[in-house]
């Protein structure tokens, strides 16, 4: 299998990754070999949702919603058999579920040999990110992983037409969001329904001696404290104990989530340590590591 190359000369060409691809429309939707495109993490993301197709807590008085697809290998048109696809969203008052042993609309379940998936769950709502910042909606959607042992793992969202809140945010508005903003209709038994179908990317995975010397806790400037954590060919990224992010390597030792931030550089040094340098929220830090895994 390709590897990309973790290089200790940063001044490198990078690998680019491209959000578009070749693509043609077959009269109901788009094939090809364009990867989906990723998105934020979002700092809700729990680890460890129960394996279920149904995430609607009982009571739950929204709209219910039936989402479905298909899975694609990085060529658009072979299914994905026993990829592993998980979501997460609000409930209809706005409110992520970060800490009950329900993992209230939080699940996951695997794809069958034909590449296809299928949730029941409700209608999301837009909520505000600060409660008190009215400039801080964000429109309707729900949060995706898919991850598969032969392909990139994948962190997306999926948006809806017609919310008023996607032309004000910066990634629903984003042009790589463009094929994930999707209609709501009604199916044959009058329930709600979207479907979404996924391509996956080319796995380049690095090396695990790589992972070894940059994973673990980092003391950055301002009093930050970042932690870096392996999970499959994505490092998640926690800022000050919250996970916030999922980084894919884009070569040229740097780290990205998809969009502009954040973006993590590394540096092996000649002591045998670390530096990281995070730009986040416009803002960049820099430090090294002061605690490792073991390796």
């Amino acid at each position: 299998m390709k590897r990309r190359t973790f290089i200790a000369n940063t001044s490198l060409m990078a690998i680019s990754v491209g959000a578009f691809g070749r693509v043609h429309w077959n009269g109901k939707n788009y094939v090809g070999d364009t990867p989906t495109t990723t998105d934020i993490l979002g700092p809700f993301y729990r680890p460890g949702a129960p394996m279920r197709d149904n995430i609607v807590p009982s009571g739950s008085k929204g709209i219910p919603l039936h989402l479905s697809g298909i899975i694609f290998k990085d060529d658009g048109t072979t299914p994905l058999k026993d990829a592993v696809i998980e979501i997460w969203q609000c409930d209809e008052n706005e409110m992520y579920d970060n800490t009950s042993d329900g993992y209230l609309f939080r699940g996951a379940l695997k794809a069958g040999a034909d590449g296809k998936y299928s949730f029941k769950t409700i209608v999301p709502v837009p909520y505000k990110a600060t409660p008190a910042d009215e400039a801080s909606w964000r429109p309707a959607h729900i949060h995706i992983r898919v991850s598969s042992d032969s392909q990139e793992d994948l962190i997306t969202q999926i948006y809806f037409k017609g919310d008023k809140y996607l032309d004000k945010d910066k990634w629903a508005s984003a042009p790589q969001a463009v094929k994930r903003i999707l209609d709501i209709h009604k199916n044959a038994a009058d329930v709600n329904e979207v479907n979404f179908n996924i391509v996956m990317s080319k796995e380049f995975p690095l090396d695990a001696a790589v992972y070894n010397k940059i994973t673990g806790y980092y003391r950055m400037e301002a009093n930050y404290n970042f932690e870096f954590i392996r999970k499959d060919d994505l490092l998640f990224m926690k800022r000050n104990g919250q996970l916030t992010a999922a980084l894919k390597y884009t070569g040229n030792n740097n780290f990205e989530s998809g969009f502009v931030f954040p973006k993590v550089n590394f540096e092996l040094l000649a002591n045998g340590g670390t530096k990281a340098t995070v730009t986040y929220q416009d803002k960049v830090y820099r430090g090294e590591r002061y605690l490792k895994y073991n390796e």
